[in-house]
C-alpha cells in the first residue's frame, strides 16, 4: 500500500491546443507522470490553423490599412515616373509572402510549445487517441506500411481538450480552393477579387475586415439585422459603419440557401431566391466540437445535443477522473478560457488550491478593425433587469490622444452597480482594445468602483484615459 501512495500521479491529456497544453505543464510542474496526445501537433488548431495565423493575416491587413490612411495624418507615398514627375503608388499585398510567415510563425510556435513540454518532462505521442473507460488513454499511432500501433494508458487523471472543427453545411461544402473555411484561407497566394463570407459572427467579421483592408472586393451575408449580433449593439453599429464605408458589401437579413462552384469562381444563392457570383466563398457559420468517436459516451461523460462536454466550474465533467477544457467543452470558447481551465482541472485533480473562475469575468476580444473588447455584464442584460446598474459612453472623438492618431470611430463604456459604484462591465471599441480592456477587467475581477478607478493616474495623453475620463464621470456622490 505504501508503494501506492508514494506513486506519481498519472495524468493523460487528449489534446495538445491552449486548454491541453496548460494542464499538462501544469501536471508536470506539480510533479505528476503526464502523457499528451495530440493528432496534429502541439498548440491544436488554434496555433496552426485558427488563433496565430488569422491574427497574423489580420497585423498584416491593419499594416495595410495604416499605409492608406497615412494621408490623413501628412504622410504621402511617392515615386517617380517615366517622365520624373511624382506619382502615388498603390499599396500591393503579396498574399503568398503573408500566408508563408504566418504559417512559418504558426509552425514555429508548435514547435516552441512542444520543446516547452519536452523540458517540463511530458510525453508526448503523435497520433490519435481515445477514452477506455475513465481511467484509460489509447493512443494510435502510425506505422510503416500503413499500420497501427496502440498504446493503452492506466491514468488516474484524464483532461479532454480536442477543441472543435469548422461547421460545415451540406449544401455548402468546402473544396479547399474556391469554398473555404477558415482553415484553409492559408493556401491562396493571391488576394481574391471578390470575397463572399457567409456568416457576422466574430470569424465571418474579422476576416470580412481582414480582406477588405488587404484589398479584396468583399461581400458579408449576415442572417441577422446587424452583424455580431451577439456583442453590444452600438459596438456593432460603429463596425457595420466602417465596413460600409470601407466599401463592403454587407447584406443582412440574408440567409446563404447553397454555395457551388464556378467554372471561375462560387455561386452563392440566398434564401429568397438571390444569387451572388464572387471568385472565393468564406463559410463561418460556427463550429462543431471534436467529441464524436473517441469514447465518451461509453465512458459516461454527458454530452449536451451539440457535443460539447459538459463542465463545472473547475472543468469537472460527470465522471470524476474526467476533466475537460476548451471549444470542446460547455464553456466560452476562447484560447484565454480554454487555458485556464486547463490548469484548474490539473489543480483541482491534484488537490492543489483552486479558485473557480467566474466566465463573466472573461474578457473577450474581436480583432476588426477597429477592435471590440467586452468583459462582465451587458448593456442588454442590464436593459433587461438581470443586472441593476448605470451606463455611462465616451466616445473616443473627444480623447485627445486618438485625435493625434487620426482615430475616428469608437468609444469607452462602463456599467457601475447602481447605488455602490462598483464596475460590473464595460466596452472598449477601438485600435488595441484588447489592451485597453485589461482595466477594465481588472476592475470588475477586483470589485472596484468607479471612484477607485478614476484615481488611477493615467498617461496624458493616451487612449486609455478614456477609460479614467469614463469612470470620473460616473462620480458616486456619498
Amino acid at each position: 500500500m505504501a508503494n501506492e501512495f508514494e506513486r506519481k500521479q498519472r495524468i493523460g491529456v487528449l489534446g495538445g491546443g491552449p486548454g491541453g497544453y496548460e494542464a499538462a505543464i501544469a501536471g508536470a510542474q506539480l510533479g505528476a507522470e503526464v502523457t499528451l496526445i495530440e493528432r496534429v501537433g502541439v498548440g491544436g488548431s488554434a496555433v496552426l490553423t485558427d488563433v496565430v495565423p488569422s491574427k497574423t493575416l489580420i497585423a498584416t491587413a491593419e499594416a495595410a490599412m495604416a499605409i492608406g490612411e497615412s494621408a490623413d495624418l501628412g504622410v504621402q507615398f511617392f515615386a517617380r515616373g517615366e517622365s520624373g514627375r511624382a506619382v502615388r503608388p498603390e499599396i500591393a499585398v503579396n498574399l503568398a509572402a503573408v500566408n508563408k510567415r504566418l504559417t512559418g510563425l504558426a509552425r514555429q510556435q508548435s514547435e516552441d510549445m512542444r520543446e516547452n513540454l519536452k523540458r517540463a518532462g511530458v510525453r508526448i505521442v503523435s497520433g490519435e487517441g481515445r477514452l477506455e473507460g475513465p481511467n484509460k488513454l489509447v493512443a494510435s499511432t502510425a506505422k510503416g506500411k500503413g499500420g497501427r500501433d496502440f498504446d493503452e494508458i492506466e491514468l488516474d487523471t484524464i483532461v479532454i481538450a480536442v477543441g472543435a472543427s469548422p461547421r460545415v453545411l451540406p449544401t455548402a461544402v468546402p473544396d479547399g480552393e474556391r469554398i473555404l473555411t477558415w482553415t484553409q484561407l492559408y493556401t491562396l497566394d493571391q488576394v481574391p477579387e471578390h470575397l463572399i463570407v457567409v456568416g457576422s459572427g466574430v470569424t465571418g467579421a474579422e476576416f470580412a475586415s481582414a480582406y477588405t483592408a488587404l484589398g479584396a472586393k468583399v461581400t458579408l451575408v449576415s442572417s441577422r439585422d446587424q452583424v455580431l449580433p451577439g456583442e453590444d449593439a452600438d459596438a456593432a453599429a460603429v463596425i457595420e459603419d466602417v465596413f460600409t464605408r470601407n466599401g463592403m458589401t454587407v447584406l443582412s437579413r440574408s440567409r446563404a440557401q447553397s454555395v457551388e462552384r464556378t467554372d471561375d469562381g462560387v455561386l452563392v444563392t440566398l434564401g429568397d431566391g438571390r444569387t451572388l457570383e464572387g471568385s472565393h466563398c468564406l463559410m463561418a457559420v460556427g463550429a462543431v466540437p471534436n467529441t464524436a468517436g473517441i469514447g465518451l459516451e461509453e465512458a459516461g461523460v454527458q454530452l449536451t445535443d451539440t457535443g460539447h462536454i459538459r463542465v463545472n466550474r473547475v472543468a469537472r465533467t460527470s465522471v470524476p477522473s474526467v476533466y475537460a477544457a476548451g471549444d470542446c467543452s460547455t464553456s466560452l470558447p476562447l484560447a484565454s478560457v480554454a487555458s485556464m481551465q486547463g490548469r484548474t482541472a490539473v489543480f483541482h485533480a491534484m488537490g492543489d488550491v483552486v479558485t473557480p473562475f467566474e466566465l463573466r469575468n472573461v474578457a473577450s476580444n474581436i480583432f476588426t478593425q477597429p477592435e471590440i473588447a467586452t468583459v462582465g455584464w451587458s448593456q442588454k442584460q442590464i436593459e433587461e433587469g438581470i443586472a441593476q446598474g448605470q451606463i455611462y459612453k465616451l466616445p473616443l472623438s473627444s480623447n485627445p490622444r486618438a485625435k493625434m492618431q487620426g482615430v475616428k470611430d469608437g468609444f469607452v463604456k462602463l456599467f457601475a452597480r447602481t447605488g455602490s459604484g462598483t464596475v460590473i462591465g464595460g466596452v472598449v471599441v477601438a485600435p488595441r482594445a484588447s489592451e485597453l480592456i485589461l482595466p477594465i477587467t481588472m476592475a470588475v475581477e477586483h470589485r472596484l468602483t468607479v471612484d477607485q478607478l478614476a484615481r488611477s493616474f493615467s498617461v496624458y495623453p493616451s487612449i486609455s484615459g478614456a477609460i479614467t475620463d469614463a469612470a470620473r464621470a460616473m462620480h458616486i456622490v456619498n
